[in-house]
């Protein structure tokens, strides 16, 4: 994949140095497919209930990242991301899965905000709104849910929902499905990505598009 050939050049040299930045923070440490619940099937590296935000089908290979929202280098890599997003619209399938770390204080947090927007259909808005915003809030040692709540607000998410999604224990409890997942898979830090199911480890964009390019050139998914 070229991602820097026109008429995105400017954009694509954005993304470039932003994926160098997140390298440079390093990462933060510490047969046929079962169908899920709605009959849809199951992705590779997924649960039935994972976060799907593109779907192309069984028939696309399936990129999944792990991310802790107060990862500085899961921020750093939000627009890269979103550019692959638009790169490869149509040809794969994107997962979104967390892995809040012990060591931030918000990540737990950050991520019961995200579940709750989520159920009210809003989590793409609610990731965009932490990332874009996260020097105001992570790597502080108070809670920011009050913070994350007048994000709700200004998203006009139901606060009477958002506030009982964020209270119960079911919640916290799919957020640490995902996490548990992340620690069985071999996920140590974030953001980690896996293609159909196979870690990538990453130095360079490429380590990244190659993998891709060339599972959508072989209609490899699995």
């Amino acid at each position: 994949m070229n991602i820097a050939q026109p008429p995105r050049r400017r954009t694509s040299v954005a993304v470039a140095v932003a994926f160098v930045l997140a390298l440079l923070l390093s990462a933060c440490g510490q047969a046929a497919p079962a169908a899920g619940p709605n009959g849809e099937p199951i992705l590779p590296g997924a649960r039935a209930n994972s976060h799907v935000l593109d779907r192309v089908g069984p028939q696309a290979p399936t990129l999944v990242e792990f991310v802790d929202l107060e990862c500085e280098s899961c921020g750093a890599m939000y627009p890269v991301v979103e550019e692959l997003r638009q790169h490869y619209a149509g040809k794969i399938n994107f997962v979104v899965r967390y892995f809040p770390l012990g060591g931030h204080f918000n990540s737990m947090n950050a991520a019961l905000a995200v579940e709750a927007a989520a159920q009210q259909g809003r989590m793409e808005d609610m990731i965009g709104k932490l990332f874009e915003n996260q020097t105001k809030w992570g790597e502080k040692k108070v809670s920011e849910a009050a913070l994350f709540r007048s994000y709700a607000q200004e998203l006009g998410l139901d606060l009477n929902a958002y506030d009982s999604a964020i209270a119960s224990p079911a919640t916290k409890a799919r957020i640490e499905e995902d996490s548990n997942d992340g620690k069985k898979m071999g996920v140590t830090g974030t953001p980690t990505f896996f293609l159909n199911g196979k870690k990538l480890e990453l130095r360079r964009l490429t380590d990244l598009t190659d993998p891709i390019d060339k599972a959508i050139a072989s209609g490899t998914t699995r």
